[in-house]
């Protein structure tokens, strides 16, 4: 068992176990050692979001790598996708993310990247969670001119936007595409507008003035409407809202609604098959993902391969089967033949280089599937359980997906990154499946609260 990294890094209230400075130091002393495995000079990139709590951590995680011998290479605020981009393109031996991505501004997390750009497996995290615990690395101290620097790379948002616009069609441009941007007041602050804006769309920002304390609040991918509205009363062409990391990406269509995670892969999915560019004619998709996904791709010809929800364990399946296409209804999508992890404003750019070709509307592509019914319930909880091991409510889910048969189905997990047990039930009746979900809910109160 993991006792600090849950499905997406470590993360909680910043200044309290564990996301405090003494512990932040540890885990870039454990970082530091387990990438330092040559006889030369290491560089670790670490980039953050724009939470206030982020240079706390920072200069921690700074002076636990420089203890044990490896450089820093300092980036500043820029999207998560964007450091996992600079750690692969300056070959550094590991890049750290301080994020709590869609989280309130209060808590904050610790995300690593391996020098390729990936997500470190699970077998790394534990390695890490053991040599801070057993306090092995606490006597192995470089001295003299051993001990690492910390340098700042000053031209890093420079160097992301030319990547994220090298993934736009070079026959292509955004001219005369207006575009409605909510960037979260977040790590895209910067980079997202100049992207579009760049490629020759209007853009109408939202969500830019970070104050260290504005991060996701009322705004961003958790608070979309806030598009869909101003979508509508500036006629803009697409609406797209970002987390506070930017690896995620909701949209809106210009009619001002919402098109989810599920419809987005299912539109590139089917551009990327026509234009024989899906690897094996598969997408990546978790449990999460709607019925309806499955059988609109089946139509088109495309197998659907689901993991456990994270995105890393998407793109671990994705490296596993060589696939190119993947994501979660939530709204990370990852697209390998350009990024190793979930990226919104790559993703963006990908759908619409989809709107462009096509030369279609977002509403008119978001047909493609026909999404069933589904209710997603988030119950907060004092601690996490096994539902099994609550007879009541382990019965309940038996009745449940007994009656739902092949026509529905029925989720019940905890949450990876907050204390929530989340309910998902999706079938054909509505109210039904609704009915389901209360249930559950009430029991896991009852039990967990």
């Amino acid at each position: 068992m993991r006792k600090l990294f849950g499905t997406d890094g470590i993360r909680g209230v910043a200044n309290v176990e564990p996301m405090t400075t003494e512990m932040a130091m540890q885990v870039g002393r454990g970082v530091a050692y387990i990438f330092k495995n040559k006889k030369r000079r290491h560089k670790i990139v670490i980039g953050k979001d724009t939470r206030l709590s982020g240079y706390m951590l920072e200069n921690a995680l700074v002076a636990g790598i420089c203890s044990m011998g490896v450089d820093v290479l300092l980036v500043g605020p820029l999207p998560t996708p964007g450091i996992a981009f600079i750690t692969a393109s300056m070959r550094a031996d590991a890049g750290i993310v301080i994020s709590a991505s869609h989280n309130p501004f209060q808590d904050n997390g610790i995300k690593i990247f391996s020098g390729n750009g990936f997500k470190l497996p699970d077998d790394l995290e534990l390695k890490i969670e053991e040599l801070i615990f057993s306090e092995k690395i606490d006597s192995l101290r470089p001295t003299a001119a051993e001990i690492g620097k910390a340098y700042r790379v000053d031209d890093a948002v420079g160097r992301y936007v030319v990547h994220l616009k090298n993934s736009f069609p070079k026959d292509l441009t955004l001219d005369g595409v207006k575009i409605v941007l909510d960037c979260a007041h977040g790590a895209a602050y910067k980079v997202a507008p100049a992207v579009f804006e760049e490629l020759g769309a209007e853009v109408i920002a939202l969500g830019v003035e970070p104050n260290g304390e504005n991060i996701n609040y009322q705004c961003g991918s958790l608070h979309p409407h806030l598009v869909m509205e101003k979508v509508q009363e500036c006629q803009a062409d697409i609406g797209i809202s970002l987390d506070g990391d930017a690896d995620r990406a909701i949209f809106a269509d210009e009619q001002g609604n919402l098109v989810d995670g599920d419809q987005i892969m299912a539109i590139c999915a089917h551009d990327l098959k026509k234009k024989k560019r899906l690897n094996h004619n598969t997408l990546v998709a978790t449990v999460m993902s709607n019925m309806g996904l499955d059988l609109a791709m089946k139509e088109k010809g495309i197998k659907v391969v689901r993991t456990q929800v994270g995105d890393r364990y998407v793109v671990e399946e994705m490296n596993r089967g060589g696939y190119n296409l993947g994501g979660e209804q939530s709204g990370h999508f990852i697209f390998l033949d350009y990024n190793t992890t979930g990226d919104g404003v790559l993703s963006a750019l990908q759908v619409l280089a989809v709107m462009k070709r096509e030369n279609k509307k977002l509403s008119e592509l978001s047909t493609i599937m026909m999404k069933f019914p589904q209710v997603l319930i988030n119950v907060p909880v004092r601690e996490k359980r096994d539902p099994a091991q609550i007879p009541e409510l382990a019965k309940l889910l038996k009745n449940i997906k007994e009656k739902l048969a092949n026509k529905g189905r029925l989720l019940v997990r905890p949450s990876g990154t907050e204390n929530l047990m989340r309910v998902m039930v999706e079938g054909e009746d509505k109210e039904k499946i609704n009915a389901y979900a209360q249930e559950i809910a009430a029991i896991i109160r009852k039990n967990m609260a």
